[in-house]
């Protein structure tokens, strides 16, 4: 199992080997340093305890990132074999994932669970990731600049209106006028 996680700043640990060191060029994003180093820690017991105050150690990989706002970045990790740009890069796309769950969580109902057992909490964890793409194919399609929580709340209140959905995504009227039912012309032939 691979772990990419940013470092702490009061982490202890000590450089074996440095592969590469460059400098910072402004607005350019690019790998500013990759070393091993020996990392030190407290285990914590079974209860989530630091009891033990003996330090052990763990061999890692320090990969220091700059992005082209000129930020910098400090990412561990415990795999050897991928490149340092790789590492970055994974640390981006699990933010990603992060933000895709923090915007599920507050646009659906997923602060608690319909069933207990691992097939029920899979299934609604689908069925909200179902419902966030269609959301967002919707807000896409209907090429309108709102928050997706906007989409989503006037798609659940009028979940089960008459009201056509692009018009109301894109109308910026507060009110909307109940349609009127199209006649076709061989009903006034009947009277």
């Amino acid at each position: 199992m691979f772990f990419v996680t940013r470092q702490k700043s009061n982490a202890v640990y000590t450089v074996i080997e440095t592969k590469r060191k460059h400098n910072p060029k402004k607005g350019v994003a690019k790998v500013l340093s990759e070393e091993i180093i020996e990392l030190e820690y407290v285990p914590e017991d079974e209860s989530g305890k630091r009891q033990n105050r003996k330090r052990e150690k763990v061999r890692l990989r320090r990969v220091c990132y700059q992005d082209e706002q000129n930020r910098y970045y400090v990412f561990l990790t415990n795999n050897m074999d991928i490149t340092a740009e790789e590492v970055a890069f994974l640390y981006k796309k699990r933010w990603g994932i992060e933000l895709l769950f923090k915007k599920m969580k507050q646009n659906f109902q997923l602060h608690y669970f319909y069933g207990e057992n691992e097939t029920a909490i899979r299934t609604q964890v689908w069925c909200t990731l179902i419902a966030h793409l269609l959301l967002t194919v919707l807000q896409k399609q209907a090429k309108v600049e709102k928050a997706f929580s906007i989409v989503a709340t006037l798609v659940r209140i009028h979940l089960i209106s008459l009201l056509d959905v692009y018009e109301l995504l894109r109308g910026t009227r507060r009110s909307f006028e109940k349609p009127k039912p199209v006649m076709p012309p061989w009903i006034g032939q009947l009277f």
